[in-house]
């Protein structure tokens, strides 16, 4: 574990999710977020926003970007401090600054590449472009002390999220393994419930959130969400199993 890590968000626009997709009768504009990790070894970048789609696309989601460049200067850094670029995944929204990043490591689940050329939500000129240094991992990796890049499929199969092990408990940065702080702590509850022997039905929940709660997270951070999850004294340790 690292005593001090610290965890700055960057907002880099938003995006405006139709009504066909948010199942509802409304549109939602939704936050793109990434998040800048400062760790004794450098400057880690989780995600680079939205990057340049097709007419399609833009008329879908009617985008609007704040550039990486600007948002970093915000920050207090550039483009040349970060050491290296962890995706949660490959839509056009999360690696839209990739190219930005050109030589960087640039971390990613090995099966997230295929699947984003194979089409969906991403651009190919975000994905390969000339200086792309792609570092494709498989399962649980520690990438520096203390940072742990963890399977947590669904939104894609190669879906991951970056946890911050440090000694007063986790920060997690979870990307879009859900879409809002309140879908993660309504899984959380379920997963809860079952621990406790609630009789079934109960909602569904991720397997890997077992995995996660091994972590302890005390702060859970999201890509399209600007409320942060926190644990309730009542789930700081593991209830016991019926």
């Amino acid at each position: 574990m690292v005593k001090n890590m610290g965890v700055r968000r960057l907002d880099l626009g938003y995006l405006i999710r139709p009504a066909s997709e948010t199942g509802g009768p409304q549109p939602r504009v939704e936050p793109v977020l990434a998040y800048l990790v400062r760790h004794d070894q450098g400057l880690i970048l989780f995600d680079t926003g939205i990057g340049s789609a097709d007419l399609g696309t833009e008329a879908h989601y009617r985008p609007r970007r704040r550039d990486l460049r600007d948002a970093l200067k915000a920050a207090g850094v550039a483009l040349d401090d970060i050491a290296l670029v962890a995706n949660c995944h490959l839509h056009f929204d999360h690696c839209g600054g990739n190219p930005l990043m050109g030589g960087r490591p640039i971390m990613v689940q090995d099966t997230e590449p295929a699947t984003a050329r194979n089409g969906g939500c991403t651009i190919d000129e975000l994905i390969d472009f000339p200086t792309a240094a792609y570092e494709e991992l498989a399962g649980e990796t520690e990438v520096w002390p203390g940072v742990q890049l963890i399977p947590t499929p669904g939104h894609t199969q190669g879906h991951r999220s970056l946890v911050l092990r440090q000694t007063d408990g986790s920060v997690l940065l979870a990307g879009q393994a859900h879409d809002f702080a309140s879908h993660f702590a309504s899984a959380q509850m379920a997963r809860q419930a079952a621990l406790r022997g609630v009789e079934q039905p109960l909602p569904a929940y991720q397997p890997w959130l077992e995995r996660l709660a091994e972590f302890d997270p005390r702060r859970v951070l999201f890509a399209h969400d600007c409320s942060v999850w926190e644990p309730s004294r009542t789930t700081f340790r593991e209830l016991p199993r019926s």
